[in-house]
């Protein structure tokens, strides 16, 4: 079969359309080289791998040899992986909301200029006749290989235009007297509270995603009044209900574990059924922290289903996270999760059936294209009652009825999986691994396949990380993605930041010093390469990155949380660690930068106003020190306390190589605590008892004095 150049690729997106008949260039000097010399337009398509509407459009067009015909005689074609080149999606997707005041999405269709690579014209999916009041790709591309041809002059000024909107996309910062205030923290609740759905969870109206830093910031909204005389349920409330009926939909894996990317409805029922290694990540760890908060053992058990589902399906044998799972088999979205009432039926017993069939709706009409998608429709205690038997047999059942279907779906035609692994979502998933491992309520919770220890949550974060280490970080600075064996590009501000957050949080599960001095690797290289030192915060490339029409710097969290948002807040957290003024400056320039964003769209800025509000009031830190075995048993009791401005450490006596703020708790004969706030720390406490009441103590008079 005939190959294009996107056959040397390692991105499986690139190399599904590596047979097509279009003369595909994966971005480069060699594609952006030939529309110069040849002064031809180019033609730009970004999509991912999991897309179902870049499949659509794959099959539509880029196979059909009429379409290819006029693609290959009239534009230089650069197809782009979005998860590998960030940068260029996300410029791209700015430059089609302004010129075509739409949303954006994938796939991305842009027309650029052949000299500068400034887009004139752009769109989304394009059908390859026209259909549902959009034109046909085959007559567009026509009419703008025809348009550019006449008048590209007229081109020039919206060029100009353009270039000058990027300019001023970011506002100038903060100044050094205008106070930071908690304003936008507040504004950001309300908002929430709002536009929150309070039947369903989540924002109101569909489509709807889950919003994982919103559910964070939340729970942290709680916990900042939670002694107080009025604390803040209401926070408490939209966080865990969107996060049970997240659970109990169509979008979670009733079966398997884990999360699909958002839900086409306002019930959370039927998702695009693409499954991605970023949302999963962050959803891990906002269960985990709502276990934590309530001590509920349903969100254990979902983060306990998630992170299995990360093991059996997403971690390769190398110790890396695979990407993505795909929406299609056989060529049909969702064909893999969905069941027919009567293969459900022969497949358990009278008994498990019953239990089943009410549970998930086989009762009622079905769902999702005359079969029935998995939703948790009855309580438990429902179902109880009408079949006259406890909860805890409905529950074994239900598990029973799980691991036989699972055993089942397993020997269908399975999505096809990205096996690509990038750098900035498996920091991710380490995140999440981490605070899962710290949960208490982990270790008990029934999910479907055997129960997680911590031991294995910590050894799958560690596998990844030892991965990203040995294959990704290459003289002192970062890859963003490899596949089988081959690492490449340049990483991105979202590497090295979530990398850094992800290394601190695995510290607090398990303590390693090479680890942390890798961490201050990173955060040296954001200094370096990456801060903007006349305005603040970060821009999303390094200052020796290929040249790109704009360099942007964001601060507002989209799918993922905002690289700006996340460096400073780990640069704080390291910088009052460490003892270092720098990555303190650092991040207040950071949020000084993102001030005037955070103020006009708050709702929008969760993970900076998580940053914010350390800030604000600078975490509590925690360093026990002595043998191991006994520090570990402490600081497992200090789990059990939620606390999202807290940092625990157990640093062995033995730890090797210490940074000197550390080397300086000197472990004593019996294991002690340092307990500090800024820049203060308290001499050593001696016994777990009265940390723990010095603790509460303390977090009592920090509520009363910051009661927001």
């Amino acid at each position: 079969m005939p190959t294009n150049r996107l056959a040397k690729e390692t991105s499986p997106y690139l190399l599904k359309h590596a047979h097509n008949p279009v003369d595909w260039y994966a971005w480069g000097e060699e594609a952006l080289g030939r529309a110069r010399r040849e002064g031809r337009p180019i033609h730009l398509s970004i999509g991912y791998s999991a897309c179902w509407w870049c499949s659509v459009m794959e099959r539509e067009s880029f196979e059909d040899p009429d379409t290819a015909k006029l693609l290959n005689e009239r534009f230089v074609n650069i197809k782009v992986d979005r998860e590998e080149r960030p940068d260029l999606d996300r410029i791209y997707q700015v430059a089609h909301q302004l010129l075509t005041r739409r949303p954006g999405g994938w796939p991305l269709t842009m027309f650029l200029a052949h000299d500068d690579q400034r887009p004139f014209f752009g769109g989304t999916y394009f059908p390859r006749e026209s259909r549902h009041g959009l034109p046909g790709f085959r007559e567009l591309l026509v009419r703008v290989a025809d348009f550019y041809r006449d008048r590209r002059e007229e081109l020039r000024g919206q060029d100009d235009a353009l270039a000058r909107i990027f300019a001023e996309l970011t506002p100038p910062p903060a100044g050094p007297d205008t106070p930071l205030s908690d304003e936008p923290l507040h504004r950001a609740r309300a908002t929430f509270a709002q536009h929150f759905d309070r039947q369903w969870g989540g924002l109101a109206g569909a489509p709807k995603f889950p919003h994982p830093a919103m559910i964070e910031r939340s729970l942290r909204d709680w916990h900042a009044t939670a002694l107080g005389e009025d604390p803040d349920l209401q926070a408490l409330y939209m966080a865990t209900l969107t996060l049970r009926r997240m659970a109990e939909g169509g979008l979670y894996d009733q079966l398997g574990g884990g999360f699909c990317r958002y839900s086409v409805d306002e019930h959370w029922m039927i998702p695009h059924f693409e499954k991605m290694l970023y949302d999963n990540g962050a959803l891990l760890a906002a269960y985990a922290q709502a276990n934590g908060a309530t001590g509920d053992a349903f969100y254990a058990r979902i983060a306990s289903g998630t992170a299995g589902w990360v093991l059996r399906e997403m971690q390769s044998p190398e110790g890396g996270y695979f990407t993505s799972i795909d929406a299609q088999s056989g060529g049909h979205e969702g064909r893999f999760y969905v069941w027919d009432r009567s293969e459900v039926a022969a497949a358990l017993t009278s008994g498990e059936y019953a239990a089943f069939a009410r549970r998930f709706g086989l009762d009622r009409e079905p769902n999702f294209d005359g079969r029935w998608h998995l939703h948790a429709f009855v309580p438990l205690e429902e179902i109880a009652e009408e079949l006259a038997i406890s909860v805890e047999e409905v529950e074994r059942r239900l598990d029973a009825a799980r691991a036989r279907l699972l055993t089942i779906r397993n020997a269908r035609t399975r999505p096809a999986r990205d096996e690509k692994i990038l750098a900035s979502w498996n920091a991710l998933m380490i995140r999440g691994m981490a605070i899962a491992a710290r949960s208490p309520g982990m270790q008990a919770a029934a999910a479907p396949g055997p129960s997680l220890t911590r031991e294995q949550l910590i050894d799958s974060a560690s596998r990844s990380l030892e991965f990203l280490r040995a294959t990704l970080w290459r003289n002192g600075r970062l890859l963003a993605t490899a596949r089988d064996g081959r690492a490449h590009l340049a990483a991105y501000l979202d590497d090295y930041a979530f990398l850094a957050d992800a290394v601190l949080e695995l510290q607090q599960a398990r303590f390693r010093t090479d680890e942390l001095t890798f961490m201050q690797e990173l955060l040296e290289v954001l200094l370096e390469h990456f801060e903007d030192r006349e305005s603040g915060g970060f821009f999303f490339t390094a200052d020796d990155h290929e040249a790109l029409i704009h360099r942007p710097k964001v601060f507002g969290d989209d799918a993922m949380p905002a690289g700006n948002g996340v460096a400073a807040f780990v640069l704080q957290r390291a910088g009052w660690l460490l003892g270092e003024p720098r990555y303190l400056a650092a991040a207040e320039r950071a949020l000084r930068a993102g001030w005037p964003a955070m103020l006009r769209q708050p709702q929008g800025h969760a993970t900076l106003l998580s940053a914010l509000e350390e800030y604000l009031h600078p975490p509590q830190i925690i360093v026990l020190r002595g043998e191991q075995e006994e520090i570990r048993r402490w600081q497992q009791e200090l789990d059990k306390l939620y606390a999202p401005r807290r940092m625990v450490l157990a640093v062995p006596a033995d730890a090797p190589a210490l940074p000197p703020s550390l080397a300086g708790k000197v472990p004593q004969a019996r294991a002690v605590a340092y307990l500090c706030r800024g820049a203060s720390c308290s001499a050593p406490i001696a016994s777990l008892s009265a940390l723990i009441r010095d603790l509460r103590l303390g977090l009592a008079t920090e509520v009363l004095q910051t009661d927001r």
